[in-house]
């Protein structure tokens, strides 16, 4: 999504919960009044007053229509733009990627040499949360581990900035995104219960085969301790981080 034009860096200071003038590459959500998520982004300053918005697929409609409702006055365009995007590890020049030791290319030519699983248990063993796993809008920032990484408690006033804000300050969300291994048979679908003591205190949200066993992402309750021991399914699992 494309924001260009002599007020575009003020209206994203209005909107966005991170600060845009913090870098040329800036990771940010776009919230409600109550602090639920509508769309993770990172906004990438091509130019003095022009961005471009990354989001994930099918949210870029909704990042429109929240900024087009609120911009008023503001002198600015806000437009979708097409692009192809292909993740490269190691040397080459793009956006950074929020996957270690990768950047994002723009309309490149490269043919793939990973598969999809492969992405996929780079992103698990990582942390990251993908919108429609680990994210949707009944999700809070503080949940994913997002208040971290996308949000400035600096900055000016934006939506969903007050519940961000007390939650990070006066107290703390009832269950965090964490990254399992084991060593079970299968791969296990999402929404299957996490146990610790025989008891439900999480589920899995995403999982893939990794190189020695299984890796998976869960939400599990926060008063789990990080070297509890877990059961997924019929199989003992370990927290990474």
């Amino acid at each position: 999504m494309r924001v260009a034009g002599p007020d575009a860096e003020d209206l994203l200071q209005r909107f966005l919960s991170n600060d845009v003038t913090q870098g040329d590459v800036v990771a940010a959500l776009l919230l409600t009044p109550k602090g639920r998520l509508i769309a993770p982004l990172r906004a990438w300053r091509r130019g003095p007053d022009d961005f471009l918005l990354l989001t994930e697929p099918g949210l870029g409609e909704a990042v429109r229509l929240t900024l087009v409702r609120g911009r008023f006055s503001a002198k600015c365009e806000i437009e979708a733009e097409e692009h192809t995007s292909t993740l490269v590890f190691g040397d080459a020049e793009g956006i950074p990627s929020e996957l270690p030791g990768a950047v994002e290319v723009l309309d490149s030519k490269l043919e793939p040499t990973l598969g999809a699983d492969e992405l996929e248990r780079i992103r698990i063993e990582a942390g990251i949360p993908a919108w429609g796993k680990e994210l949707d809008d009944t999700i809070l920032p503080a949940e994913a581990g997002l208040d971290e990484t996308h949000v400035s408690f600096t900055k000016g006033c934006y939506p969903g900035q007050e519940p961000v804000a007390r939650l990070h300050h006066r107290g703390h969300a009832n269950r965090g995104l964490r990254v399992l291994a084991y060593d079970g048979a299968e791969v296990p679908g999402a929404g299957v219960e996490v146990l610790h003591e025989g008891r439900p205190v999480g589920r899995v949200t995403s999982a893939a085969r990794g190189r020695e066993g299984i890796v998976a992402l869960a939400y599990v309750r926060a008063e789990v301790p990080l070297d509890a021991a877990l059961t997924v399914g019929s199989a003992a699992a370990s927290q990474l981080h």
